[in-house]
């Protein structure tokens, strides 16, 4: 009796500081950061995407000029899946992955926000057995067109690194490795590689940042220009 009794109370103790954790990472600090740094979100323009907090997260990094089916075919070609988005099944798939050590190659990335929407569409590149590491990239459909009248799209390129605490909210997520532009170089890269791309230009990004730091607190560092890639479409393979 007296052993169900001090196991009850370990249960209620662990229940209780999980709520509490869950209260303060995911309501209190969010609500502090946005209080306390919200300037931030200004000072770095409009090439920068946003959590659902309004934390800077990710800047905006490459992007693609052609139509959604190009878009979908080119990462294809290029070895990339395209992520699930989050449902509670795909949440506690990516956890086993990690956990386990297994593959999970369509992982859910975390929404992110650009021009006050969620990213259209988002893929990754797997690195190693497991979710825990990653190549992916974010993309958004805006309402600009290309020379050729296709659509471009704006994206945010990032290798997840590992996952952990958020530096600023204590929220569990990804920590993203600093140098944001060998992942910008990669993506763009890797479909050219694919036979993908018909040709390259730069637009200007968030601008050369040295010390920069993301929704999650992870630092990085990018010269800060934004590299586009013109896909090959449809009528031209």
């Amino acid at each position: 009796m007296r052993q169900l009794t001090k196991t009850r109370i370990v249960g209620g103790g662990v229940a209780i500081l999980l709520v509490a954790y869950l209260i303060v990472a995911y309501f209190f600090m969010p609500e502090i950061w946005i209080h306390r740094d919200a300037s931030r979100v200004a000072e770095f323009g409009p090439m920068v995407t946003t959590t659902k907090q309004d934390i800077p997260g990710d800047p905006i990094n490459v992007g693609l000029v052609g139509a959604k089916e190009d878009v979908l075919r080119a990462f294809a070609s290029a070895g990339w899946d395209p992520a699930d988005k989050i449902t509670l099944r795909t949440s506690a798939e990516i956890g086993l992955s990690v956990v386990l050590d297994r593959p999970d190659l369509d992982a859910p990335v975390s929404p992110l926000l650009f021009e006050g929407r969620q990213q259209d569409l988002a893929f990754e590149k797997a690195v190693g057995k497991s979710a825990d590491e990653r190549h992916h990239v974010r993309f958004w459909e805006t309402k600009k067109n290309g020379e050729d009248g296709r659509p471009v799209w704006l994206g945010s390129a990032s290798f997840d690194r590992g996952v952990g605490f958020s530096h600023d909210t204590g929220q569990i997520t990804h920590h993203i490795a600093p140098d944001l532009d060998a992942e910008r170089n990669l993506v763009v890269g890797d479909l050219q590689t694919a036979g993908q791309v018909s040709s390259t230009y730069e637009i200007a990004g968030i601008g050369a940042t040295k010390a920069g730091r993301n929704g999650g607190g992870d630092p990085y560092f990018t010269d800060g220009k934004t590299l586009i890639g013109v896909l090959i479409g449809l009528t031209k393979q």
